[in-house]
């Protein structure tokens, strides 16, 4: 495999490495908790990881051209779906935004992020685990595939209690 190639699945794998790291910490943030601590970096972490995915994806598979994104991404969705549709280059650009906003809020202002509403929290994991579902299971293949499928279950089985305590924001 071509390093460009390994370093692009490379920081995506530590990227969802980090995400399930940080759930796996996340408790009910009160500022000092070495646990909350460790959380945050690996949200950080996993984060940091994502942008470097999409850097290293830009520059080695897709030449720096978002058209050529586009096209692959309507490939694999037609492959898929029958259906030629390169809209989800979007979806990606949307996450990776948005994960970057999050890691921002939460060193910038811990506590307002501790207590956002528990439904920003729900549709934030759910958008994050569509995302990751799709990328590690859907579009995937051969023994990444399979890896995905253990780091989904993973990740529901760590967030599920979560979900289940009244006023608790699931994310990380």
């Amino acid at each position: 495999m071509a390093p460009g190639k390994l370093l692009t699945r490379l920081s995506i794998w530590l990227a969802l490495a980090a995400y399930a790291v940080a759930i796996a910490f996340r408790r009910r943030f009160n500022g000092t908790t070495e646990r909350q601590r460790h959380a945050r970096l690996a949200w950080t972490l996993g984060c940091a990881f994502f942008l470097a995915h999409v850097v290293f994806a830009f520059a080695f598979i897709h030449h720096w051209s978002h058209e050529a994104a586009w096209r692959e991404t309507a490939r694999q969705t037609a492959e898929l779906t029958g259906w030629h549709w390169g809209g989800g280059i979007y979806l990606n650009y949307l996450f990776a935004a948005l994960w970057l906003g999050d890691v921002l809020w939460w060193w910038i202002a811990p506590t307002h992020f501790d207590r956002r509403s528990r439904w920003i929290g729900i549709l934030w994991q759910g958008f994050f685990f569509f995302m990751v579902f799709n990328a590690a299971i859907v579009f995937a293949h051969g023994p990444a595939r399979l890896l995905g499928i253990v780091l989904c279950t993973a990740l529901a089985i760590l967030c599920w209690p979560r979900l289940q305590r009244h006023g608790t924001d699931p994310s990380p």
